[in-house]
């Protein structure tokens, strides 16, 4: 979008916050640049140049506006519809790869040389991965400066910088204000929680928000020790490559409340960017929900609740396995195998305000599992079994740097896989916005309850025109009906 200057322009006069995350605005008078709501007089159109990424920004040597913190933008929902490789690398940045791997680490990841890595990054967001992973070092460094009493050097490495004078000089460059200044500015009363290891932040997202099919959906199908609903809060634990975490997600209509107990503040970026894909806080739900409400079926069922989000996971393996355990048994059964997987072997976790007990067991943790103690048909053992192997030893992958299309093929190999559980796991571990679960009894009930043909063959030809948002038609449909999942729990 920020290729077209009339569109971008226009946005930024109307401060429409629609528009921030897709591109940012640089204003070559004052040096700054801004997301496109920013509450300040929009300059004049000459002197605005637009860029598509805040890290093209500074690579072209603008600093952050100190009023909009443009920094703090949910993320372009490009990234949430596309699977193409440079989709497939923001999610890998995202998630902090550059930051643990290097620039190598990426491009084996995705299949492709570092030159052609870095030569499509630059074309499409005008940064290189080197820029786009400094740029979110940045944003980490602000967020543990203002809301954490951490030491600056202890914050310099927790953001993934390499040393403290890197830490500094990124800072100044970015903001043009030193890490104590920037620390003096932030504001006490909003900074949350300043132990060591625990963070407090708001997590940003596109209005309009509607949360009860997202939490009422975790809360209903939380696996007790790993998850669980309290005190308006969904809480669970956290499998990061420096040790386990907790988060508590807290919904609100503007935010997402989140408070983070990590072992090491490493994990940091990598928790975020967990919580935010859990959510779906990236979706653009103006985008979805006009295309839905042209459907004269969908158009009443967005109205009364617009902005629906689709519940995903923070890790593709562990729901794979969940929804093979969940083939053709109910939600409180499911639950139960779930919660027995993780009780035999899953790892001990601490949690101070008690609750939770275990991190959900990795597919190599279930590789010894002996099929006789899972108490379900023997087809279906295997079902699992073959999964948890194929997920071990790499056959079928799942991460952020896979390609869709290319999972799903592997998952079909798999015995025991009908069109239902790829396209379960396409619509919440991959994050497809377009998965379809045509077959789902839920989906079949709503649509005969709304006039919509009941059968998957009829039913998916008339979802065509749902493309390529149907995994959120899905979301409007499951909420015709009183299930626990559809509903904010009390």
């Amino acid at each position: 979008m920020y290729t077209d200057t009339e569109r971008c322009v226009r946005a930024v006069r109307s401060r429409d916050a629609r528009f921030d995350g897709w591109f940012f605005t640089a204003v070559l008078t004052t040096g700054i640049y801004c997301r496109p709501s920013c509450p300040a007089v929009p300059p004049k159109p000459h002197n605005m140049v637009f860029h598509p990424s805040a890290a093209a920004c500074q690579q072209a040597g603008f600093r952050a506006c100190k009023r909009c913190r443009p920094d703090t933008t949910p993320g372009s929902p490009e990234w949430n519809q596309r699977a193409d490789a440079v989709a497939r690398a923001m999610r890998l940045i995202a998630d902090g790869t550059v930051d643990r791997e290097g620039v190598p680490g990426l491009a084996a990841r995705l299949g492709y040389s570092t030159r052609q890595i870095e030569r499509q990054l630059l074309a499409e967001l005008g940064a290189g991965p080197l820029a786009l992973a400094r740029a979110q070092r940045a944003q980490t460094a602000r967020l543990l400066v203002e809301t954490t009493g951490l030491p600056m050097a202890d914050i310099a490495f927790a953001a993934g910088f390499s040393s403290v004078r890197t830490f500094n000089d990124t800072v100044r460059e970015v903001y043009a204000l030193s890490p104590s200044a920037l620390r003096a500015r932030g504001n006490p009363g909003t900074g949350g929680d300043r132990a060591a290891g625990a963070v407090s932040l708001r997590l940003p997202l596109r209005t309009p928000f509607t949360p009860d099919n997202v939490f009422g959906h975790l809360a209903a199908t939380a696996v007790p020790g790993v998850e669980e609903w309290r005190d308006g809060a969904y809480r669970r634990t956290l499998d990061l490559p420096h040790g386990p975490g907790i988060v508590s997600l807290t919904p609100a209509p503007d935010h997402i409340g989140c408070r983070l107990a990590l072992t090491d503040l490493r994990d940091l970026t990598l928790a975020i960017s967990r919580c935010r894909r859990l959510l779906d806080l990236d979706a653009d739900p103006v985008a979805v929900d006009e295309r839905l409400a042209a459907d004269p079926v969908l158009a009443p069922l967005v109205a009364k609740a617009p902005g629906r989000r689709v519940p995903r996971t923070v890790d593709a393996a562990e729901f794979a396995v969940r929804a093979v355990l969940g083939q053709q048994v109910s939600t409180a059964a499911a639950r139960t195998h779930a919660a027995r997987l993780a009780a035999a072997h899953g790892t001990p976790v601490e949690d101070p305000a008690g609750g939770l007990t275990r991190l959900f067991p990795r597919p190599a943790d279930l590789a010894g599992l002996d099929p006789a103690e899972l108490a379900m048909p023997r087809s279906r053992r295997t079902t699992l079994t073959t999964l948890i192997a194929s997920l071990a030893d790499g056959s079928v992958g799942l991460g952020p740097e896979g390609d869709w299309d290319q999972a799903r093929a592997r998952l079909r190999a798999l015995p025991g896989f009908g069109p239902w559980t790829v396209e379960i796991i396409a619509m919440r571990a991959l994050g497809d916005p377009d998965a379809f679960p045509a077959t789902d009894l839920g989906v079949r009930r709503a649509a005969e309850r709304v006039g919509l043909p009941g059968t998957p063959g009829r039913l998916t030809a008339r979802a065509a025109d749902w493309r390529p948002w149907r995994a959120y038609a899905v979301q409007y449909l499951w909420a015709t009906d009183d299930h626990p999942v559809n509903f904010l729990p009390a």
